[in-house]
């Protein structure tokens, strides 16, 4: 279900007197792939519920420049709320997740294999809180920005285009 932060506020307080534990994964999620399913499964095995953060376009511009995101956020968080093992997606527009984290104080912090617990940027943020992070999900081999390089090279009907000699 896509929720607005003070739904998604609600919604955890909720969860959390009901005794359930809460997950927090992030990201863009622009032309929905493997990679992002294994990275959201890998984060729903981590509590009861998991909450998705997806940014919003203006972040997505910011992030990861012009031409981008390919897909509106709102069909990005619909797609990922559609997923199983998602409860929650709420579209954020800060360039990190820090924030959201500090509002919603989930019992685990998930990131993608490109990083370690070491190098998550907003480790401090969890453990000043008491939560833990998790790495989740397969390795890195899936990149949106690669799809995109294929359809770039490739014409209509499949054939590949001819480079420029």
């Amino acid at each position: 279900m896509i929720m607005t932060l003070e739904q998604v506020l609600d919604f955890v307080r909720e969860q959390r007197a009901a005794g359930r534990t809460i997950a927090l994964a992030n990201g863009v999620f622009d032309l929905l792939h493997v990679g992002h399913l294994r990275y959201l499964q890998g984060a729903a095995a981590e509590a009861d519920v998991l909450v998705v953060a997806v940014n919003d376009d203006a972040a997505v511009r910011r992030l990861k420049g012009e031409g981008r995101p390919i897909m509106p956020g709102a069909e990005r968080a619909e797609l990922v709320a559609a997923l199983r093992g998602v409860d929650a997606v709420v579209l954020f527009d800060d360039d990190t997740v820090t924030p959201l984290l500090e509002a919603i104080r989930p019992d685990v912090h998930c990131k993608g294999t490109d990083y370690t617990v070491e190098t998550v940027p907003e480790r401090a943020t969890v453990l000043a809180y008491g939560g833990r992070t998790a790495i989740v999900g397969d390795p890195k081999d899936h990149h949106t920005r690669e799809i995109v390089r294929k359809l770039a090279a490739t014409h209509e009907d499949g054939a590949p285009r001819q480079q420029d000699a």
